[in-house]
């Protein structure tokens, strides 16, 4: 789901950008230019989230990881336009951003399709290509930034596996065998890489005996991409990696024990887990505002997660539960709930609108009536409202318009679709 937030007043981009934003929000799906023209207008979540960017920055010292940000609204409130305009305001502080939506495809639980559809989304500032592939490239073995990841790769404390190191230095020495490059940085990616192929690479290098290469499940293994590769980031000269996951709420259609992996897969991105942080990482996720009345209280989830799982009966099963319920608390108590539109904003929104539509399609907008509406309505429900009857009234002068709109509410009903296998085991090095 996506919406569109309100905001002040500015430079309108250039009458092609216009158009685009125009035909964006006549969609609902907020793009770059729409968002630069438009704003934020949630003054709260943007000091949060500046303050995360920085607490990023001096938690690698510290070797910890800042405390994620949870926001929460309803359908066409804005969440979807903040995290747009989030990821460009990343962009300009020098963060490599990856806007992730949970959907089939990835679901919450399973860090190992999470980290494949961040690494592919992943956007670098000034770079259009593959982001581990550009970043691959910008690594300089004489630089301050490439010493210190290699120098935190190669530490016991940085609890990561031998074969990031491994890969880190196989990556160096073997510049001129373009295939190996290409390898490592597919593994970097997500991609699986054979354990013999490591260990022949290391051969040809000569330091074969350097490394004890070990291989291990799919799901630590995604843990550990997540903790090499902001690292990975920051060598080649970048501030660290934001993550923005989109529509948490869809882990309310999960089964009842996915959705416990879910909450506790929440809880660790939101840094709430003692000992499971990954410095130079910063998540902001969006869920709806509704959730905890609906999943958490009417669904019974509050109460049943967190037995459940501990009727396994194992010390696993026990630290999922206590995850699980350190997340569903992190929905109930910390939450930013979105601001809604005033009127002021309402006005200043209409008016950017308004000149917006007249330099797109080079006419003078007549004024909508009714434009005064009240701020209870979804910001969303007002912009397109606006921008379809100026779309009629263009194409249609005489015509005389009428708006119906309906009310959609998201389903927290469960779906047996999404009851898919998680990536637990086989995307291991040497497979």
């Amino acid at each position: 789901m996506t919406e569109i937030l309100a905001t002040a007043d500015t430079a309108e981009p250039p009458s092609l950008d216009v158009r685009r934003a125009i035909e964006a929000l006549r969609n609902g799906v907020p793009n770059r230019p729409a968002v630069r023209a438009l704003g934020c207008g949630q003054d709260a979540v943007e000091e949060r989230f500046r303050a995360g960017l920085a607490a990023t920055l001096s938690g690698v010292e510290e070797g910890s990881q800042p405390q994620g940000l949870l926001v929460a609204g309803g359908f066409g409130t804005g969440k979807s336009h903040l995290l747009e305009y989030l990821q460009d305001l990343a962009l300009t502080e020098n963060f490599v951003c990856s806007r992730v939506v949970i959907s089939k495809e990835t679901p919450l639980y399973d860090p190992a399709k999470v980290y494949k559809a961040a690494v592919e989304a992943a956007e670098v500032p000034g770079q259009s290509g593959q982001a581990i592939q550009e970043i691959g490239v910008r690594l300089k073995q004489d630089s301050r930034e490439y010493v210190e990841l290699f120098e935190w790769a190669n530490q016991e404390s940085s609890k990561i596996s031998s074969v990031f190191p491994a890969t880190l230095l196989i990556h160096e020495r073997l510049r001129s065998n373009p295939d190996a490059v290409e390898e490592i940085r597919n593994f970097w990616s997500g991609e699986p890489l054979a354990m013999k192929k490591i260990r022949d690479n290391l051969k040809e290098i000569k330091q074969a005996s350097t490394f004890i290469l070990k291989s291990f499940p799919a799901r630590e293994l995604a843990r550990q991409r997540f903790a090499f590769a902001p690292r990975l980031m920051r060598g080649a000269g970048y501030s660290g990696w934001v993550l923005l996951i989109d529509e948490v709420e869809l882990i309310s259609r999960y089964p009842l024990l996915q959705r416990g992996r879910s909450y506790a897969e929440l809880a660790r991105w939101m840094s709430a887990l003692q000992g499971e942080g990954h410095p130079a990482i910063f998540a902001v996720a969006a869920i709806t505002d509704d959730f905890d009345l609906a999943v958490l209280k009417d669904k019974g989830d509050r109460d049943y997660v967190g037995p459940r799982l501990r009727a396994k009966g194992t010390a696993e099963a026990d630290a999922l539960a206590a995850a699980a319920e350190a997340g569903m608390r992190i929905i109930e108590r910390s939450a930013v709930r979105l601001s809604p539109p005033n009127q002021t904003t309402l006005d200043m929104t209409y008016e950017t609108l308004k000149r917006m539509h007249g330099g797109a399609y080079s006419w003078t907008p007549p004024d909508v009536s009714g434009v005064a509406q009240s701020s209870r309505r979804a910001m969303r429900s007002h912009v397109r409202r606006w921008i379809n009857e100026w779309d009629l009234k263009r194409l249609y002068p005489q015509a005389e318009i009428h708006t119906e709109e309906e009310t959609l509410n998201p389903s927290y009903d469960e779906d047996h679709d999404l009851d898919v296998l998680s990536t637990e085991v086989g995307d291991s090095p040497g497979e």
